[in-house]
């Protein structure tokens, strides 16, 4: 696996719960993966054939036109991301507006894990990924993205009074209350918010050609 996570243009195909105490190679990839890529590649104007990487973002500078992301080392597998591909990686959006879709969010919660009542999130200070053991104190599971509780509701909500964070895990379909060790309340909020998941098409691995926001297109479609 190499570090920036990158893929070579479609290879052949291959085919409530309460917590415990206490360098480029070809890949065999799904068929969904496949079919994104060609959507980028016979695209107008995408002479030749690149690359196409997806990951989770991290940071976005709108003014500087710069996404950092971590990378997917679970892409064969559909419906299960891994983002923990390190170091993370910075690239420029496509020149053109047209090339992009919605401008991605970023967040640093990269898994919540509610049977062991863990949460991973990205260390900036450390550049690694830390897993944080965490005390549910209300947990909500297959809660869809247009499900009311949500409505209006700017996750994360930390309430450093009463020591409790609030989240909302998008893949998981999970709103979590729950409480940490008093150093974990001091993190920036967006530790506990998923960043948009993002899929991009390149030939330079630091400009992207095409950039589509995948998680800003699926809330989208479950919308209408």
């Amino acid at each position: 696996m190499s570090k920036t996570g990158d893929r070579r243009i479609c290879p052949p195909t291959r085919q409530s719960t309460s917590c415990p105490t206490g360098g480029v190679v070809d890949r065999f990839v799904c068929p969904r993966f496949c079919a994104a890529v060609l959507v980028f590649a016979l695209l107008p104007g995408c002479g030749g054939f690149g690359r196409v990487n997806e990951g989770q973002v991290i940071a976005y500078d709108r003014e500087k036109g710069l996404v950092t992301l971590i990378s997917d080392s679970n892409y064969r597998e559909p419906g299960g991301p891994k983002f923990d591909v390190l170091p993370p990686i910075t690239i420029r959006v496509p020149e053109k507006a047209s090339e992009m879709g919605p401008a991605p969010a970023g967040g640093r919660l990269m898994r919540l894990d509610t049977r062991n009542c863990q949460a991973v999130v990205f260390d900036s200070a450390a550049q690694d990924l830390k897993t944080i053991g965490y005390s549910p104190v209300e947990q909500h599971l297959k809660v869809a993205g247009d499900d009311g509780r949500l409505r209006g509701v700017a996750f994360p909500v930390v309430d450093r009074q009463r020591k409790t964070v609030t989240v909302y895990a998008r893949r998981e379909q999970a709103l979590v209350t729950f409480t940490v060790p008093d150093e974990f309340l001091a993190l920036p909020e967006d530790s506990w918010r998923e960043g948009d998941e993002i899929r991009y098409y390149y030939k330079d691995p630091g400009q992207a050609l095409r950039l589509m926001n995948v998680t800003r297109t699926e809330i989208g479609k479950a919308g209408k």
